[in-house]
């Protein structure tokens, strides 16, 4: 406060002061009441918190009662054979998939890989074979009605068994049965056929050998192509690769085991083309023949099933005037 020249107080000047003061207070104390206490703003967090908690679910079930509409509908019409609907989500597909092959394990036509020979391949043809497990499972995934597969001999501390680990992503969780025994421990060998690009020169064997192998039967000997895919029958494909150095592996592996052997219908249906190379081979790498039995089972046509899987580097196409009247499956 400013004082006047006699050493007092101007009154007007305090009186100023004091109403200024009071004016503060008003003021201050109004700001105070309208601010929200530690209580309200707490709960006005939760309330927040909670709403979102809400809406992120009520999202999520919207998003999931789609997806499920989407899946049955999808199902209806490859029932149905109406074309699928490419507007379809990545999660409805793989829950699709899943389905299937859950169901194939019960249903499902059996289709085994034996790993048996794998100790006389090299690194590369493991890393290969590998590969080819991943593809093989990739196109069963896909399928409309996948198989049942098998992997045998496939021991854990194996060198395959590490780089299918290494090189297939979630391996250890592909829906298929994974075994340390062999197919014959698994199924009965009367149930099993043996898919081999040489069965036709097992047949070929002397008398006394025919009659130690339940493979060279009267039926086989006549003709060894597969026809058909049956039901209560057992495919199984030699685990090998493309340059393997030994041949005939998997025909030396059916008449080991005892099993009937069969081919795939390439001389009824194909023809050599000419090249100058001069190159022709019968030898398919496992996905690959898994792929012409699955579009067969789907089409019941061979013609259809080589023409689209068999690989114009090995020298055949398909013969103008082949055709392929037998049923796909047989009960």
């Amino acid at each position: 406060m400013s004082e006047t020249g006699s050493g007092s107080f101007d009154p007007q000047l305090n009186g100023a002061a004091d109403f200024m003061e009071l004016l503060c207070i008003s003021v201050e104390n109004e700001e105070e009441q309208n601010k929200p206490g530690r209580e309200d703003v707490h709960i006005s967090k939760n309330v927040l918190r909670k709403q979102r908690h809400w809406e992120k679910q009520l999202a999520a079930k919207k998003s999931k009662r789609k997806e499920e509409k989407q899946r049955r509908r999808l199902n209806r019409q490859q029932e149905s054979g109406v074309g699928t609907d490419p507007q379809l989500t990545k999660r409805v597909m793989k829950a699709m998939a899943r389905e299937r092959l859950a169901e194939a394990r019960s249903t499902g036509l059996k289709l085994c890989v034996d790993l048996s020979m794998t100790d006389c391949m090299s690194d590369k043809e493991i890393s290969r074979l590998a590969g080819q497990v991943r593809r093989l499972y990739g196109s069963n995934k896909k399928a409309t009605r996948p198989f049942r597969l098998f992997l045998s001999d496939l021991r854990q501390d194996s060198r395959l068994h590490r780089e299918c680990v290494r090189m297939n992503d979630g391996f250890l969780n592909y829906t298929m049965d994974m075994a340390e025994e062999s197919c014959l421990d698994l199924f009965p060998p009367e149930t099993i056929v043996y898919l081999t690009p040489d069965a036709d020169e097992g047949l070929t064997s002397s008398s006394s050998r025919r009659s130690q192998t339940l493979w060279f039967s009267d039926d086989v000997q006549l003709n060894c192509a597969l026809d058909s895919v049956e039901g209560d029958k057992v495919y199984v494909l030699g685990g090998l690769v493309d340059e393997s150095i030994q041949k005939k592996l998997s025909s030396s592996r059916a008449s080991e085991l005892k099993v009937r052997a069969a081919r795939l219908p390439i001389d009824e249906y194909m023809v050599k083309r000419s090249n100058q190379k001069n190159f022709h081979s019968k030898i398919l790498a496992i996905n690959q023949v898994f792929d012409i039995l699955l579009t067969f089972c789907d089409t019941g046509s061979w013609t259809e099933a080589l023409q689209t899987w068999f690989p114009l580097g090995k020298g055949y196409v398909v013969a103008p005037d082949a055709s392929s009247p037998l049923p796909a499956t047989e009960s």
